[in-house]
């Protein structure tokens, strides 16, 4: 190397350190502040954590972002400095489907970063049970899969416990045949019974027969593999990396494009952002077309429905809750008009929470 290239890099390098110096005295800056909006949030009883607040952020990184580093480095970035900064303002606790590696597990890190203290439980119930008994302040639940459909843990949890949603999430699913033996020795596969169903053409094809073990998740599934032999089990691969499983096949799910919607559960409601949805559960009133009333109420207030989807009361035989998504945010004066309207129709309804719209996966 020439004596004009070596001094040339040392220059260039003395300039990352000093840019470096910069950036951590800036970034202490900032947790200085974060620290100081936590204690006036403390004393006026304010949740720490701020949905409209964290989607403000991540869309002024994106306006100021020039490059040449792409936008989800930034975003990755970001994600651990805001956990980083919810931790010095109070440390914040979060419950999800367990145990470690489990999807729930996954999108809640990606979610929140490593710097909140993760909670695992053994079923989605005890999820919102942490949550409305105030043992942990948020939860991170799964509610649809692009081809399983509907959660039905999930859903059904909503008619028992009193819990908001306050964000959602999308987070690409791929699925991978996890095993300490080789491919054709194993014997049985364990697995959530919602995965097996999104793939269920590959376990047609490749393993026909097999006896198939339904557990609570996918990262109990990949414990009680790395437990057994002639066991597989299908899940992520934080969980091969926590259970020390080797990665038979990878993205064995039947769609390339299998996606998972998480929500955000949490005893405080979210802010306006401008661009929200709002989750909403009722019961008709027993009479020919109050469902069709209902949607025509929101067709006439020109509020877009999303998704509906019913589950049994399980009250009263052949009563139903309905589950309906919205485009919009409750404090909307037009859904405000269409909520009452609605009530009409309706033996109870109940605003699940409104919350910002997800507009992009999270990064893989």
């Amino acid at each position: 190397m020439s004596n004009d290239i070596s001094k040339k890099l040392s220059e260039l390098r003395q300039q990352i350190d000093d840019i470096d110096k910069q950036v951590i005295e800036l970034l202490n800056r900032r947790a200085q502040a974060a620290i100081d909006i936590g204690k006036l949030k403390n004393n006026t009883g304010v949740s720490i954590y701020a949905p409209h607040r964290e989607k403000q952020v991540l869309e002024r990184i994106h306006q100021l972002n020039k490059g040449p580093l792409p936008d989800k480095v930034f975003k990755a970035i970001y994600r651990e400095i805001m956990s980083g900064c919810i931790s010095l303002e109070k440390p914040l606790s979060v419950a999800y489907l367990g145990p470690q590696g489990s999807f729930s597990h996954l999108a809640a890190i990606r979610k929140f970063g490593s710097s909140v203290n993760y909670v695992d439980v053994a079923y989605i119930r005890e999820v919102f049970v942490e949550v409305a008994q105030g043992h942990c302040d948020l939860g991170v639940v799964p509610v649809e899969n692009s081809i399983g459909g509907v959660i039905i843990d999930t859903l059904d949890a909503f008619q028992e416990l009193d819990v908001k949603i306050c964000a959602e999430m999308l987070l690409p699913i791929h699925h991978n045949l996890l095993a300490n033996c080789p491919m054709d020795k194993i014997e049985r596969i364990y697995s959530k019974p919602e995965v097996f169903g999104q793939c269920r053409i590959w376990l047609a094809e490749h393993f026909p027969g097999i006896d198939i073990q339904p557990v609570p998740s996918t990262s109990r599934a990949a414990e009680r593999a790395a437990q057994e032999e002639h066991s597989a089990a299908i899940g992520s691969k934080l969980a091969a990396e926590i259970y020390k499983l080797n990665i038979v096949c990878k993205n064995i799910e039947d769609d390339p494009n299998n996606s998972t919607r998480f929500i955000v559960i949490s005893k405080e409601p979210a802010k306006r952002t401008g661009n929200d949805k709002t989750a909403i559960m009722f019961i008709t009133v027993h009479r020919a077309g109050a469902l069709a009333d209902v949607l025509d109420v929101f067709r006439q207030f020109k509020i877009n429905l999303t998704s509906i989807d019913s589950r049994p009361s399980r009250k009263k035989s052949w009563e139903y809750y309905f589950f309906i998504d919205t485009e919009g945010h409750y404090e909307d004066e037009n859904m405000q008009q269409a909520l009452k309207e609605v009530s009409k129709h309706c033996l109870q309804l109940t605003v699940l929470g409104s919350f910002p719209r997800s507009t992009e996966p999270l990064d893989e």
